[in-house]
């Protein structure tokens, strides 16, 4: 009679959890902030199911704990070093360079902005600051050589998502704190993959040059001499990435310090080119706190939102129903990744991450697959969410920044989630690419 109760109030909490899940989703469509929305959520339904007092003893301690925990320390530092690489002109000179290695190339500017996207991420961690950079930057001088609007367009969109998967990432920042994985194996994790989907973006480029000759023709060639002359241009971002991301794979300082590296480096290597003025240094912290603000707000909210899924049990029955499901263990993979998709075709990155981890991760180790391993697959396909429609985040971006029609990017992204889905696929084939950088360290 004990364990029929137990069992009916077990369902009960399943069924308060899953409700709240479901009515999240539903503000979340309706436009409501993500943090308050998790605060919302999270506080009454923890009051449903424990009690109004020991819900307002949540709602007072939870906060504190959040912004006292050290990893969240690494997140202002990275995105302060980011946001002044962004604002001092470093990603137009990585095009530069980029462009005058491979814009004699059928389809080479394409390239030359994906390789720059590539770059900038190494030292940025969002795609925002890379769509919005070569946005300006690369699609005027695409336009000027004739190539096709939306492969011109497309590649920007594409090649600014290599943000959120090729570290120092914001994303996986957010992934570690979430599931308390170490922030430094997470970066290495995405350095291979970030490297392998970069030459696969190259070559369905180089393919589909082949294919349309007349949508990307080559641009004018350049000396041997201006070649090596344009890498002067990659120094600043060559020296923070070895300092920050070799910092972190030989155990000479922790995440947080590189952050702090970093993003003294980044103002340092801004003054001495001359870049770093009164209004961009106010402009870069300005940005900086804003952005930190905001994340750390969101962070407060899953917090807040997961001790409510905890005490509903939700994450866990639902892991043990999965795990014994009549299915192979990639097949229950399979579903989630395609969840994750149809979930980044409506939600930004970072809620997708906050909503998802506390529900999945408990099943993706109860299938006995690597937490490290699979951060970096959900950051991955998350990353296809950002360039499909009908809310690509990064195409209204771009569309903003370049007047150009959303219909027009949207036909081009195409092959780039296609690469994207390759890459996946890659990955679970062979998660040592993942893996092999973690292990060593």
């Amino acid at each position: 009679m004990h364990n029929s109760g137990g069992g009916k109030v077990e369902i009960n909490a399943n069924l308060v959890g899953a409700i709240g899940v479901v009515v999240l989703l539903i503000l979340l469509f309706a436009r409501m902030w993500i943090a308050f929305a998790m605060i919302l959520i999270g506080f009454f339904g923890f009051a449903y199911l424990a009690g109004f007092d020991p819900a307002l003893k949540v709602l007072a301690t939870l906060p504190y704990t959040v912004l006292s925990n050290y990893t969240l320390s690494t997140l202002p530092l990275f995105v302060l070093m980011g946001i002044v690489i962004a604002n001092t002109g470093i990603g137009e000179d990585l095009y530069r360079t980029a462009h005058t290695w491979m814009g004699h190339l059928r389809g080479g500017l394409v390239m030359a902005t994906i390789a720059a996207c590539a770059a900038l991420a190494a030292i940025c961690g969002n795609s925002m600051a890379g769509t919005i950079t070569m946005g300006k930057v690369a699609v005027p001088e695409m336009r000027k050589y004739k190539y096709d609007e939306s492969m011109a367009t497309a590649c920007v969109s594409a090649g600014g998502t290599l943000g959120f998967l090729i570290p120092p990432s914001l994303g996986f920042i957010l992934y570690a704190i979430l599931t308390e994985e170490s922030v430094g194996k997470l970066f290495m994790a995405g350095v291979v993959p970030g490297v392998l989907l970069t030459v696969l973006m190259m070559a369905i480029v180089v393919i589909i040059g082949r294919l349309r000759p007349g949508a990307m023709p080559p641009g004018p060639g350049t000396s041997f001499k201006e070649k090596i002359g344009s890498l002067k241009y990659t120094w600043a971002m060559a020296l923070l990435f070895l300092l920050v991301m070799g910092g972190i794979y030989g155990g000479i300082f922790t995440p947080t310090e590189a952050g702090a590296i970093g993003s003294f480096g980044a103002f340092v290597i801004s003054a001495i080119g001359k870049r770093l003025s009164l209004k961009n240094f106010i402009s870069s912290l300005a940005d900086a706190i804003r952005t930190t603000g905001m994340v750390v707000t969101i962070i407060m909210g899953a917090y807040i939102f997961n001790r409510f899924l905890a005490i509903s049990e939700l994450p866990f029955s639902l892991s043990e129903t999965v795990s014994s499901l009549p299915l192979n263990r990639y097949a229950i993979f399979a579903i989630i990744i395609l969840l994750y998709i149809i979930l980044g075709m409506f939600m930004d990155i970072m809620p997708a991450i906050v909503l998802t981890v506390p529900i999945l991760v408990p099943v993706v180790i109860a299938l006995g697959f690597d937490t490290i391993w699979y951060g970096v697959i959900m950051i991955l396909v998350m990353e296809m969410g950002m360039i499909t429609p009908p809310i690509g985040m990064n195409v209204f971006i771009l569309s903003g920044v370049t007047g150009s029609d959303i219909g027009t990017i949207f036909r081009g992204v195409w092959p780039f989630v296609a690469v994207e889905l390759l890459c996946v696929v890659i990955l679970t084939i062979f998660p040592q690419i993942v893996m092999f950088l973690p292990n060593m360290m």
